[in-house]
């Protein structure tokens, strides 16, 4: 068998429905849409889940299945805190900014335990995989979770 001598089953293929061409294609006038009316019409409201105004079935039925928080948050491994940081600093949202890794405050930091991590860090972050938890406390590290700063709100008394 080659690929030149392979043919689709015999009906697997159909020919596509040429409407509009002459009467004697059995499709011609009026193309099978019949005389008048809103579905003969160019444009007509096709709309697959209309229900002539009734509130559509997609729409009656709740709503189940994952909902994402919107939550962002600048994600780091352990091993790229083990390569940026020096034994006894103290890894936070100011240090992160300070050696260029956070940009964007976002939602916070994430650790991640993807690589090792050899050196003594205080880490001060949002949010922090078991793995990596686990990594950073059997280098004789510890782990705070902390919670964003907040700004302040802008009120009469400030001026």
């Amino acid at each position: 068998m080659n690929l030149h001598s392979l043919k689709a089953p015999k009906g697997s293929n159909k020919r596509r429905k040429r409407v509009g061409r002459g009467p004697g294609s059995g499709l011609g006038k009026t193309a099978g849409r019949g005389y008048k009316g809103q579905k003969s019409r160019v444009g007509n409201m096709n709309n697959s889940g209309f229900e002539g105004g009734q509130m559509p079935l997609q729409r009656r039925l709740p709503k189940f299945g994952f909902h994402h928080d919107g939550k962002v948050y600048n994600v780091f491994n352990v091993a790229v805190l083990d390569s940026r940081f020096n034994d006894g600093d103290t890894v936070d949202l100011d240090s992160l900014k300070a050696a260029r890794m956070v940009r964007k405050i976002e939602d916070g930091v994430k650790i991640l335990g993807n690589g090792e991590i050899s050196k003594k860090l205080t880490v001060r972050v949002q949010k922090i995989s078991a793995a990596a938890k686990s990594k950073i406390e059997a280098a004789g590290g510890t782990v705070e979770l902390v919670d964003l700063p907040r700004k302040a709100p802008k009120s009469a008394a400030a001026e």
